[in-house]
């Protein structure tokens, strides 16, 4: 009986671990932007992106809000609350043209009981390009 309660012991202990190291390799906002950014170099600032040309967004949790635009990805560090930055929020932007821009606000709902939940201000668009191949 002693032994297979250490085993059990054992066998939960390690299961524990397993899923605490998973888990933290899931959600480690750095780990992951670095990975989106892999290959890629960044370029001068620029205060506005156009809408209309943003092929997909995403949030990494707590740190930034990435727009695709295909060959050219631009990385948004908000200047204010980007600490409640969620993956499962929903982002809800108004704007008076097509262009997002620094210090706009974007506001965040709550995606499974769809009440707000906070914004976030924006700062400067950061963009990320694929260096030319050398020939």
């Amino acid at each position: 009986m002693r032994t297979l309660t250490r085993i059990f012991a054992f066998g939960s202990a390690a299961l524990i671990v397993s899923g605490s190291v998973l888990a933290a390799s899931k959600h480690d906002p750095a780990a992951e932007l670095a990975k989106v950014l892999e290959g890629r170099v960044a370029g001068a600032p620029v205060t506005c992106i156009n809408l209309p040309q943003v092929q997909s967004s995403r949030v990494i949790d707590h740190t930034a809000i990435v727009y695709d635009f295909g060959s050219t990805i631009y990385v948004n560090y908000p200047r204010g609350g980007a600490d409640s930055l969620s993956s499962d929020d929903i982002l809800v932007t108004k704007t008076p043209g097509t262009q997002l821009c620094k210090m706009d606000i974007v506001r965040m709902v709550d995606r499974s009981v769809g009440f707000p939940k906070g914004f976030v201000s924006l700062g400067p668009f950061i963009p990320y390009k694929r260096p030319a191949a050398a020939k």
